[in-house]
C-alpha cells in the first residue's frame, strides 16, 4: 500500500529555493605561497636590460700594509670585463576573454571580469616562480657555476650535505630553496640522527631551519626519477647576491612588473584583456648560489625506541 502520509510543514528542498547560499570566490588548487618571489630582492630595470659589470682579475690588485719606512707603495688599478653579460626581461603573458553578456548579467556578488583576471594573474605568477627556478637562460638551476655544484653523500639529504652547501655560500647565506618532499626527506634524516631542526616564523608561517637558515618550500623544484635538488642562495645587490629584475611603471600596472590592459571588444561581443608580467633574475657573483644534486626523496627509516 502506498504511503499516504500528508506533509504538514514546508520541506527542505522547497525551502532552499528562497534561501541565499553563501558563495566563495573561485578556488584553484595550483595557487601556492610563492615564497621565492617574496624573499628575493627586486631591482627595477628601466630599459628592460640589466648589465652585470664585473672586476677583471681582482686578485691582481696590489695593496700594502702601512709600514714605518718610506717604501714605495704599489701602483695598481681595477680593470673591468669589456663585454659584460646583459639580462633582458622575459615576458609571461596571456589574454583573458570574457563575453560581455556574462560580465553584464552574472557579476553579483562577484565581478566576473575581476575573478577571471585574478585567477589568470595567479597562474602567471606561478609560472613566474617556475621560470625563476628553471628557465634555461636565467633560472637559478641554470645559473650555478660548476664549482658550486655538489652531490649528496648517501643519496638522502643529510645535515652534512647542507653544511657543505653552507660552505659554498658562506658569505651571508639567505635561505635554502627545495621541494616540500625534499624538506620531508631532510626532516627524516635529522630525526634519525636525533637532531630535529628548529623552526622560525616568517610571513606568519613556520619554517624549518638548519644552522639558522630557513628551508623555503617550492613545488617548482623538479623531481626526476625520485631525485630533486636543493638550492642555497644569498640575495641582494649590496651583498653581491641573487636579484630579481622587473620593469617599473608599466601601463595598466597592477603590481610591480605586472600589467593588465584592455584590448577591446570584438564582433562577437567578447572583451579581451592582456595580462603581462616582465621579469628576469641575475646571479651577481658565482658564490651567491650553490646546488645540491641527486637528492633522493623516497628513503624512510625504521625507528627503534627503548
Amino acid at each position: 500500500m502506498a504511503d499516504t502520509k500528508q506533509q504538514t510543514a514546508l520541506g527542505d528542498v522547497a525551502a532552499r529555493q528562497l534561501a541565499i547560499a553563501t558563495r566563495t570566490v573561485p578556488q584553484m588548487v595550483t595557487i601556492t605561497p610563492r615564497w621565492l618571489t617574496r624573499l628575493l630582492s627586486w631591482v627595477p630595470v628601466e630599459s628592460g636590460v640589466y648589465r652585470l659589470n664585473k672586476v677583471k682579475n681582482a686578485t691582481h690588485i696590489e695593496v700594502d700594509c702601512s709600514s714605518r719606512d718610506e717604501k714605495v707603495l704599489p701602483q695598481t688599478f681595477v680593470d673591468y670585463i669589456e663585454n659584460p653579460r646583459e639580462y633582458n626581461l622575459a615576458a609571461v603573458q596571456t589574454i583573458v576573454d570574457v563575453h560581455t553578456r556574462v560580465s553584464d548579467l552574472y557579476s553579483k556578488p562577484y565581478n566576473q571580469i575581476s575573478e577571471q583576471l585574478r585567477l589568470a594573474i595567479e597562474t602567471i605568477k606561478e609560472r613566474q616562480e617556475s621560470e625563476l627556478i628553471n628557465n634555461g637562460s636565467y633560472g637559478l638551476l641554470h645559473s650555478v657555476a660548476d664549482g658550486q655544484r655538489i652531490k649528496t653523500r648517501t643519496g638522502s639529504p643529510t645535515p652534512d650535505d647542507l653544511d657543505d652547501l653552507i660552505a659554498k655560500v658562506w658569505k651571508e647565506p639567505g635561505f635554502f630553496l627545495l621541494h616540500p618532499l625534499a624538506i620531508a626527506a631532510f626532516g627524516r634524516e635529522c630525526t634519525r640522527r636525533g637532531v630535529p631542526p628548529p623552526t622560525i616564523s616568517l610571513f606568519g608561517s613556520q619554517f624549518l631551519t638548519w644552522r639558522g637558515i630557513p628551508l623555503i618550500p617550492s613545488d617548482k623544484l623538479p623531481i626526476v626519477k625520485g631525485k630533486s635538488k636543493i638550492i642555497l642562495l644569498r640575495t641582494g645587490e649590496s651583498r653581491q647576491g641573487v636579484v630579481g629584475l622587473f620593469q617599473p611603471g608599466l601601463q595598466g600596472e597592477q603590481t610591480p612588473g605586472l600589467s593588465v590592459r584592455f584590448m577591446g571588444i570584438n564582433e562577437k561581443a567578447i572583451a579581451s584583456y592582456l595580462v603581462s608580467l616582465y621579469c628576469s633574475l641575475a646571479v651577481l657573483v658565482d658564490d651567491a648560489i650553490a646546488v645540491l644534486d641527486d637528492v633522493e626523496i623516497g628513503n624512510y627509516h625504521e625507528y627503534t625506541y627503548k
